[in-house]
């Protein structure tokens, strides 16, 4: 991945931690588990950047892209939610 890519460097530049502590009282510890907030955050962000308002084409356009999938903290062979 080139060292200019735009995921790749909000990967590293931002300190993705605080989604946890500003989320943690929004998420129950019974029930069925949810989806992770640092997911769900970054595929909203993706889904911003890329101008795609369908979560279903979303989903589907990061399945595509390698930089989404590093990105999101996902594998090739990994599911998208």
């Amino acid at each position: 991945m080139p060292l200019h890519n735009l995921y790749r460097r909000l990967a590293e530049l931002v300190d993705w931690t605080f989604l946890y502590e500003q989320s943690r009282a929004l998420y129950s510890h019974t029930g069925h588990p949810s989806l992770d907030p640092f997911v769900f955050f970054k595929l909203a962000l993706v889904g911003r950047l890329e101008n795609l308002v369908s979560d279903r084409r979303l989903v589907e356009h990061c399945a595509l892209r390698l930089d989404i999938l590093c990105f999101l903290g996902y594998e090739l062979d990994e599911e998208l939610p």
